[in-house]
């Protein structure tokens, strides 16, 4: 089906994204779900590819392009299951930060790297008691001359294990009411002194990525590393969150899509009671109903998309389409699962990683439930 919301220089661009996947990346796959981690190596490649920062200005090496051409990164790598190579979260959620926040001496010192793939960024916001309750969160930056003492836990963190700059969120004014206006971002390079990487977490799904937990051990950050002003950050945060859910919502879709073009291809040469499964009724009205939400949801991503990059306001349409796509992910791979039938349950059928990793798309970037918060206040609700 024609998406009229991408240029041909955007389907161009397409084109180069996926030769990378498949040449480059897609090989490696296998490697990343064993390690739980990407590698250095394939970043640069991707930086030097131009697939990091595309959206970034070009007096720091990016392509000053606009979020579409992310959009396209997004969809590639969720659509070839390279969940271990997290360019989205490096790209599209933490970098931003920088570029939106940063002083000129700290997009000096650190867009380069981040568009090379010399440096690697997380974020580190959740907390073990904090979950979503991020004015709760317990981590402090303490003033102490020219800096902050950090003192404090992370849990979850996506590329824990591999990244090299991180936007962590900690309260330099731990006494402030409301709790929030406490909260501040600083950047925090891997290498300082007190900055203890965690285990790499056992999970459920989307074993490639190096889920970590992060540890803050009187460690000292300089003061011109605070991103912004101090007290500033908890409005940052918000600011920035409806294109991390957007972010969520086009790798969802992507997924899904390829969850059921795999299904109709299995279904087309299995067979039973001695005809191909695709030719019971059932198979047939699953596959089209579940293929026909599939394209409702693109829809209506492709035009939240092209309205975040006029500009728009869509804090309402992205929450709904958060929740909405990645509970979609989780029903259309579970029935398409159901369609394998014993093969399903199977880890060398990929629909089995799929079930897996759509567990967790509706509790991260903000839990579903908190979607369905935000779009009941903005509609005079609560």
């Amino acid at each position: 089906m024609r998406r009229d919301v991408f240029s041909e220089e955007h389907e161009l661009f397409r084109e180069q994204v996926r030769r990378f996947i498949r040449e480059e990346v897609e090989p490696l796959v296998p490697k990343m779900n064993e390690n739980g981690m990407s590698d250095k190596a394939t970043w640069r490649r991707a930086g030097e590819e131009g697939l990091l920062g595309v959206n970034l200005p070009e007096e720091y090496g990016g392509a000053g392009a606009d979020f579409l051409y992310s959009a396209i990164v997004i969809e590639e790598l969720a659509y070839s299951r390279c969940h271990g190579l997290h360019i989205p979260l490096h790209s599209d959620i933490c970098v931003p930060y920088l570029n939106a926040y940063g002083n000129s001496d700290q997009k000096n010192r650190y867009l380069p790297g981040t568009i090379s793939g010399e440096i690697i960024m997380g974020i580190c916001m959740t907390e073990p008691g904090t979950g979503s309750d991020l004015a709760s969160i317990q981590t402090t930056a303490i003033s102490d001359g020219g800096d902050y003492i950090l003192n404090g836990s992370k849990t979850f963190i996506s590329n824990g294990q591999i990244g090299d700059l991180y936007v962590v969120v900690a309260k330099t004014n731990p006494d402030a009411s409301p709790p929030h206006q406490g909260i501040s971002l600083l950047l925090v390079d891997a290498n300082a002194k007190g900055f203890v990487r965690g285990r790499k977490l056992d999970k459920l799904g989307l074993v490639g990525q190096d889920t970590s937990e992060i540890f803050f051990e009187d460690c000292r950050v300089p003061k011109e590393n605070l991103l912004g002003s101090e007290g500033q950050g908890f409005k940052m945060l918000m600011s920035q969150l409806q294109q991390e859910r957007l972010v969520v919502g086009v790798g969802s879709v992507a997924s899904c899509r390829r969850a059921v073009d795999d299904t109709i291809n299995y279904v087309k040469e299995r067979k039973a009671f001695g005809k191909r499964i695709a030719d019971f009724q059932n198979t047939q009205f699953k596959l089209a109903e579940l293929s026909t939400e599939v394209e409702i949801g693109r829809v209506f991503v492709d035009k939240l998309c092209a309205s975040h990059v006029e500009g728009e306001d869509i804090v309402t349409e992205v929450s709904g389409a958060k929740y909405w796509t990645t509970d979609l992910q989780k029903k259309v791979t579970a029935e398409c699962l159901q369609l394998h039938g014993g093969y399903g349950f199977m880890k060398e059928y990929p629909i089995a990683m799929d079930y897996a990793d759509a567990a967790v798309q509706s509790i991260y970037a903000g839990t579903n439930e908190i979607m369905k918060v935000i779009i009941s206040r903005r509609l005079g609700l609560g």
